[in-house]
């Protein structure tokens, strides 16, 4: 039986666009060297199919597979893939804890910011080392919420970091899943596993008014606000205070906010 869980931002068209920016480089670059032309991998909830893309080009002539459970973000992804005519990739609707690859048929398994959303991340590990063939490799990242900082200094943007980690834990989900990926990788029998991290900056006023304005949008009008005010830790009224918050953060000239990215690579015996 699969686990029961719901996924913190849905897919609200904010959250789809902002998952579609992200690429190999600047999400997965831990993961790069390990690959090379015939690597067969399989990229475990892909999204709308930026960072796939970028791996299925390193890693060509073999065929990548992408796989999400959610068939509308499949179909954006597969037609990225026609406008910018990638032919070595393929995206299947499956769940991270049912996976359509044979046991011991594919080489890299990755999967970007998808842990931290899942009830039992170890089921999903125990999947993906089951398509791993021997001396494969996994490569997990996953934000750690818990090292979330921002100035200038606003506690409504404190209540949000907060609010976010409640909202994550009564999905099903551990918000700060970053810190713990070592841990899961060498638990699931993974061997060899390193961990790193990277983080994601924003200082410029582009990318400050860019990502305020994501959240605005994301906890009031995407399914993080349906989360929380169905579980009543806020209401619709709170929710546009947090949202003007993060407008007034967005625009001060000395707006700052950075986070880490836990990663971890490791090795099927």
């Amino acid at each position: 039986m699969q686990p029961t869980e719901r996924y913190t931002h849905g897919h609200h068209p904010s959250v789809v666009a902002a998952h579609a920016s992200r690429t190999a480089a600047n999400s997965a670059a831990y993961l790069i060297p390990h690959l090379r032309p015939g690597v067969v991998l399989l990229d475990v909830g892909c999204g709308p199919g930026s960072i796939t893309l970028d791996l299925a080009d390193l890693v060509a002539p073999a065929t990548v597979v992408g796989v999400d459970n959610v068939p509308a973000v499949l179909a954006e992804a597969t037609a990225a893939a026609e406008r910018r005519g990638t032919s070595n990739v393929t995206f299947v609707e499956a769940s991270a804890y049912a996976l359509p690859q044979a046991d011991a048929s594919v080489d890299v398994v990755h999967a970007h910011q998808v842990l931290q959303h899942l009830a039992d991340p170890a089921a999903a590990l125990a999947e993906m080392r089951r398509v791993l063939r021997p001396g494969g490799i996994v490569a997990v990242r996953d934000a750690d919420y818990g090292t979330m900082v921002h100035t200038p200094h606003d506690p409504r943007l404190d209540r949000w970091r907060d609010l976010y980690h409640e909202v994550a834990r009564r999905n099903g989900g551990e918000a700060d899943a970053g810190r713990h990926l070592h841990g899961w990788l060498r638990h699931a029998g993974f061997v060899d596993v390193v961990a790193t991290s990277s983080t994601w900056t924003y200082a410029d006023p582009e990318a400050c008014r860019s990502w305020g304005e994501l959240w605005a949008v994301r906890i009031t009008a995407g399914a993080f606000a349906d989360h929380a005010v169905d579980a009543g830790l806020a209401t619709r009224d709170d929710l546009d205070e947090l949202a003007a918050a993060w407008r007034t953060w967005a625009t001060h000239p000395d707006a700052y906010f950075c986070f880490v990215h836990g990663e971890a690579i490791g090795r099927r015996p």
